[in-house]
Parts: structure tokens; C-alpha cells; sequence
């Protein structure tokens, strides 16, 4: 394995590191960043997957949110990855919502994108068995989170592997990729132009199937993204008549940026840490 420290910072009595490694699933070299609690009374610590949004790398949650305060408070470990594949021979596009820092948590099935492209079995496989093996005392219990275009990726990778997953979190995700301009830009270029194949990367679609993890989702009411990319109806209507768990909660005079995420990642946190183990 190609895995490579590049940094390393003590905050909140943890750790917080940033790795490098050549990935073979995506072709390319990907970086990302764990935080590892103290453990100072070496309990079975659990893993927290954090999914980033439109043009982001790990740095933006690492840097913006103040998540380390409340991983060390409840001694959970948590990986940040990239948001798609990166370098100067990965397709990439012009505009800022398609390409390299967009890759959607899908795995792509069209030209030029299919090469490089399948964040969800990078996540899913490969950065699985490299990120557990640097959590001293892993439990084995995960749960996945996650911001607008990670937001959409934590829910759909979350009610895809829902025995792996204890929990989904999401702040202001995009719910119904198939019907909103971002997600229709994006699967018609990674997917094609077959909507069926689109389904089982749709959230409102996954929502319909059985025995999702407990799912809680805030939405800002001053997000600019709100409602036109972020529309919940469809999601939330689909979940209802099906059962599931999710708490759908309205923040008021909140916006999309990393000012409510740091405002209400204790919440997140503490949400998936009653999910998770007990020790």
C-alpha cells in the first residue's frame, strides 16, 4: 500500500492527520483526512464517515466545522475522503458542479468519466479497509454523514449498506438528484441519459426499500441552494408512506455554509453516537 502521512495536528487532545495514497479503483492519487480521539480509558471506538459537498476536499470540513471539539468529547473517530478523483489525466469539466470536486458518490458508467469515476466503490471498498485499520481499538460499528452533494452521497451509500451503516446524517442534501438541476446535470453525464439507471442513486428512490438506518437530515431556511436543488418533498413523502425513520428538521435564518454546520455538528454527533456502540 501507497499510504503516506503528509500531516499531522494535535486538536482537542486528538489527533487529526491527512494521508495521501494511490488509489486503484480510481487510477489516481487521492488524499484524505482522519481524526483519531484520545482514548485515553481505550474503549472500542466507532468510525464517523463525513461526505463534503460541491468543490470541496477534506480541508473544508477539517478546517471550517470545529468537528474535533466533539469527535474527542465522544470519542469517535471520523474520515473525511475528497469529493471525487483528481490529477491532470482524470476528466474534468469546466464548470465548478461536474468533474474534479463533484464526483457525485456514484460509480459512472460513461465516457470520459467511467475510467476514473466510481467514488462509491472507492468509498465503499477501498478506503474502508485503509481508513479502519488506523483506528486504534475500532469497534467494527460505522455510520456516514454529509453535506449537500454529501449529503446526497452519505444517504445513498448509508440505506445501500444499511447493516454496515448504524446511522445517516445530512446537512441541507441534495434529496432528489433525478429532479433538480444539479443531479439531472450530473447523472446525465456520469449515468446517461437512461433514467431507470439513475434510481439506485437516488435517495427518494432508496427511501422506498426496506429497513433503512435511522436518518437525520437539517435544511437551513435561508439556504440559496433552498428549495430548487434541495427540495425534501419527494424524499420526505416517500419515506412516510414507507415507514422509515427520518427526522426532517428546519433551521431557521440558516444558510448553506460551514457557519450551520459548525452551529449543529455536536447534534450530528451526537445523534450517530447513539447508534453506535456503548462501550
Amino acid at each position: 500500500m501507497s499510504l503516506k502521512l503528509i500531516e499531522k495536528h494535535r486538536s482537542f487532545g486528538g489527533e487529526h492527520c491527512k494521508y495521501s495514497h494511490y488509489s486503484e479503483v480510481l487510477q489516481c492519487d487521492m488524499i484524505f483526512s482522519i481524526y483519531l480521539p484520545s482514548n485515553k480509558e481505550m474503549k472500542k471506538i466507532p468510525l464517523i464517515w463525513w461526505l463534503s459537498g460541491l468543490t470541496c476536499t477534506d480541508d473544508n470540513f477539517s478546517q471550517k466545522s470545529g468537528f474535533q471539539r466533539y469527535a474527542e468529547k465522544y470519542q469517535v473517530a471520523v474520515v473525511i475522503p475528497d469529493t471525487s478523483p483528481r490529477g491532470e489525466n482524470v476528466a474534468d469539466d469546466k464548470a465548478w458542479d461536474l468533474g474534479q470536486g463533484a464526483g457525485f458518490y456514484l460509480n459512472a458508467t460513461q465516457e470520459p468519466w467511467a475510467k476514473h469515476y466510481k467514488m462509491y466503490t472507492y468509498l465503499v471498498d477501498e478506503l474502508t479497509a485503509i481508513a479502519t485499520t488506523l483506528v486504534p481499538n475500532f469497534s467494527g460499528e460505522e455510520s456516514i454523514m454529509g453535506h449537500s452533494m454529501g449529503g446526497h452521497g452519505a444517504l445513498v451509500i448509508g440505506m445501500k449498506n444499511p447493516t454496515r451503516f448504524k446511522a445517516i446524517s445530512a446537512f441541507s442534501p441534495i434529496l432528489s438528484p433525478s429532479q433538480v438541476p444539479w443531479g439531472i446535470k450530473a447523472f446525465s453525464s456520469y449515468l446517461g441519459e437512461d433514467k431507470n439507471s439513475w434510481k439506485e442513486w437516488d435517495a427518494s428512490e432508496l427511501v422506498k426499500e426496506t429497513s433503512v438506518p435511522p436518518i437525520l437530515i437539517m435544511q437551513g431556511t435561508q439556504d440559496e441552494f433552498y428549495p430548487e436543488q434541495l427540495k425534501e418533498t419527494i424524499f420526505l413523502n416517500n419515506a412516510k408512506e414507507n415507514n422509515q425513520e427520518v427526522n426532517y428538521q428546519k433551521v431557521e435564518g440558516y444558510d448553506h455554509s460551514y457557519f450551520t454546520i459548525a452551529s449543529f455538528i455536536e447534534d450530528h454527533i451526537k445523534f450517530h453516537k447513539n447508534y453506535l456502540n456503548k462501550y
